[in-house]
């Protein structure tokens, strides 16, 4: 009888189970886009257990951008940085998703504007999946 081969194939894994509570928890993640960017805070959602960020202002010199040139970066979560890697989400059930994460995730009466504008147009096509190198 032949023995099957084992596939050879790496396992994708996302992040560990406290990264993504912390990062569902917290109000701010902070983000360095390549080598070079310094560290900023942004807000992020978890959604079916991965990690999404939109920008609001997406300035040509912004983490945004500057993800679209050079894919990988780090975040800072509980003082531990992690690198990752970015990938821009064309899903619209996913955008959609995100969507939803972002106004159960941020409910006072300030965040209602960002809310609302990152639902829509140019800043929901941002949509950002980080995952971890």
């Amino acid at each position: 009888m032949l023995k099957a081969k084992r596939a050879s194939k790496k396992v994708k894994k996302g992040f560990a189970d406290h990264v993504i509570a912390a990062i569902h928890k917290g109000a701010y993640l902070k983000i360095r886009a390549g080598s070079t960017h310094r560290f900023v805070a942004i807000w992020s959602v978890v959604v079916e257990g991965r990690v999404f960020v939109r920008s609001w202002y997406m300035r040509p010199t912004g983490w945004f951008y500057s993800f679209l040139e050079e894919p990988t970066g780090a975040i800072d979560v509980d003082g531990r940085v992690v690198q990752v890697r970015s990938t821009r989400t064309r899903s619209d059930r996913v955008k959609d998703a995100v969507s939803k994460a972002y106004a159960t995730k941020y409910v006072t009466p300030s965040a209602i504007k960002y809310v609302k504008g990152f639902a829509r147009g140019r800043r929901r096509d941002t949509t950002t999946e980080l995952t971890p190198l």
